[in-house]
């Protein structure tokens, strides 16, 4: 059995990860992260982390592991927090909880696990990780949805590397969520019947133009509505013109009437249908672009308004990752693969071609809301393969 050092949130997956690690046999750590200490524009009013503190401790007790709290506030604000910023800023829409995995659970935690002689780094993700052995004796790690459709995480690990994915236990990716909270209980674990934590990861449900403003400035700008008779939709692109599938509409205040005001362009993001303060609709209100240079936002009433939605998207070079690089693709290949651009949404099937110039996706159906700054994932079967941010 193996030196195992599991990041305790204080939530039921990673309460229910430790005691199956501890059932297996193996020696294991608890480790408590503290990434954030602002309260700013947290909709609970208090920092989470307090709560979840005194919850992982509770757990820890009951089934009799060692728990140690490391703070990595610096590091979570430098690498997640001030990319979201930044994203944010440029009209992007980030998903910080990516980044957070990437840059914090499997890597800074990891180090910290590291110094604690941990063997494996555990977390409670709904995901399965598979060790293929390759012609010339290589071990190659694989990334595998978890086995609850309804609460598959593997999106949000979609930036692993090799190297990551060597040191990954993911003891309730087998599990269903249900099984999951069944444990608990029997177990009488403190964390049994607590909800689970929504909003940005380690901050919270936050109100997300009081997060921003922050760091980013409330800007008096004008609200313009595109009407779905605009003559450029019926102009589509050519099958096989990639690049123009993929260019987002792209709109001028003489294209459209103006029917409001915002306070900051930055704040919002396509296909956003709350926090306009427009009614009086048929239909709501969606964003279906922003310009944050002029700092106008268009809209469209309708889900169904042709402005939401694009057959493809573009991935510059140094955006795509291969969780296992054996299988990159090269210039002038082309892949079928189902892909996700967000977390729960549901594959779509889709082309994956490799140019000169990056990845473009091209994708079965139009999809609703492609915004720069997500992070589009493919999948074989099972399989995560990649991902890569939207450029466009």
């Amino acid at each position: 059995m193996a030196r195992v050092v599991i990041g305790l949130s204080g939530g039921v997956d990673s309460s229910v990860a430790a005691w199956l690690l501890k059932e297996q046999g193996h020696d294991v750590i608890g480790l408590f992260m503290v990434n954030w200490h602002d309260t700013t524009g947290t909709l609970e009013g208090d920092c989470p982390w307090h709560d979840d503190r005194t919850f992982a401790e509770l757990v820890a007790k009951r089934i009799d592991i060692p728990l140690h709290v490391v703070d990595l506030s610096d590091e979570y604000r430098r690498r997640v927090v001030e990319y979201m910023f930044a994203e944010y800023e440029r009209g992007r829409t980030p998903n910080p909880d990516v980044l957070c995995n990437r840059e914090i659970k499997f890597d800074v935690f990891l180090k910290e696990a590291l110094k604690l002689g941990a063997e494996y780094v555990a977390t409670g993700h709904y995901c399965r990780k598979r060790e293929t052995v390759a012609a010339d004796g290589s071990v190659h790690y694989e990334l595998l949805a978890g086995a609850d459709p309804n609460k598959d995480q593997s999106y949000f690990l979609c930036q692993l590397s090799q190297e990551q994915l060597r040191y990954a236990m993911f003891p309730v990716g087998e599990l269903l969520k249900p099984e999951v909270r069944r444990i608990a209980e029997e177990q009488r674990l403190a964390t049994a019947k607590r909800k689970d934590s929504q909003g940005i990861c380690f901050v919270g449900k936050v109100d997300l133009p009081v997060f921003l403003q922050q760091k980013l400035s409330s800007k008096k700008g004008n609200i313009h509505e595109i009407k779905a008779e605009w003559p450029k939709y019926a102009a589509r692109p050519a099958e096989g013109d990639l690049a123009a599938l993929a260019e987002p509409w792209r709109y001028t205040v003489r294209d459209g009437k103006k029917i409001g005001e915002h306070n900051g362009a930055h704040f919002y993001t396509i296909g956003q249908r709350k926090g306009l303060g427009i009614g009086g609709r048929k239909e709501s209100l969606f964003i279906i672009a922003t310009d944050v240079v002029q700092n106008v936002i268009y809209v469209g009433e309708g889900d169904a308004h042709p402005g939401l939605y694009r057959r493809a998207l573009h991935i510059v070079p140094s955006e795509i990752h291969w969780i296992d690089p054996s299988q990159a693709m090269l210039p002038g290949e082309s892949r079928r693969y189902e892909v996700r651009i967000r977390y729960r949404q549901p594959l779509q099937g889709a082309t994956l071609r490799m140019c000169d110039d990056g990845a473009y996706i091209l994708f079965d159906e139009p999809q609703r809301g492609i915004a720069a700054g997500q992070f589009a994932a493919w999948y074989d079967g099972d399989v995560l393969s990649g991902s890569g941010v939207i450029e466009k």
